[in-house]
């Protein structure tokens, strides 16, 4: 596996997007909406530079399939259980590739109404764009590779990894 991104950047774009977090919602109700799983260590980082109060909630989507692409068949496992309209909706996201996962998502909360719905995403993978998608803050574009580390996997594997990687598939994994 080759590093793309270090533990000491990823620890600098968290405290950027924890800095983007404060000064754009304070005295607002906000809730970051992680999609799970691969966004789960993403949120915690961020929730710990968090100065504002705010609330977290989980959704849990499925689109991959142990495949290294979306299937283009968005399914909710785990829905938002409460009303968003009162909040200032972040969706935290690990990745968005083809967006289409993540515009599917966006079309459901929207039609909840919340008092506004912003994307903070870690990795952003413009060239694989499929979907009229962008993200508010964005703090790595990288280029189409398969990437593995900081909660994304591939299989359920590597996301325990403290940085990201390129997975080489021509390696062997244990």
């Amino acid at each position: 596996m080759k590093i793309l991104i270090s533990e000491n950047e990823l620890h600098q774009a968290v405290k950027k997007a924890g800095t983007w977090i404060n000064e754009n919602y304070q005295g607002q109700p906000v809730l970051l909406v992680s999609i799970l799983n691969g966004a789960f260590i993403f949120l915690a980082d961020v929730c710990r530079e968090i100065t504002i109060p705010c609330e977290i909630a989980f959704m849990s989507v499925k689109s991959y399939y142990d495949q290294t692409e979306s299937s283009g068949n968005v399914q909710i496992i785990m829905d938002l259980q409460q009303d968003i309209k009162n909040y200032h909706v972040i969706i935290i996201e690990d990745i968005i590739d083809s967006g289409r996962t993540l515009y599917e998502i966006t079309h459901m909360l929207k039609a909840r109404n919340p008092l506004s719905l912003k994307i903070l995403t870690l990795l952003d993978k413009k060239a694989r764009r499929e979907v009229d998608l962008n993200a508010d803050l964005s703090l790595f574009n990288i280029p189409d590779l398969f990437v593995v580390g900081y909660g994304m996997d591939y299989s359920e594997k590597y996301r325990n990894l403290p940085y990201i990687a390129e997975l080489d598939f021509s390696e062997s994994f244990c």
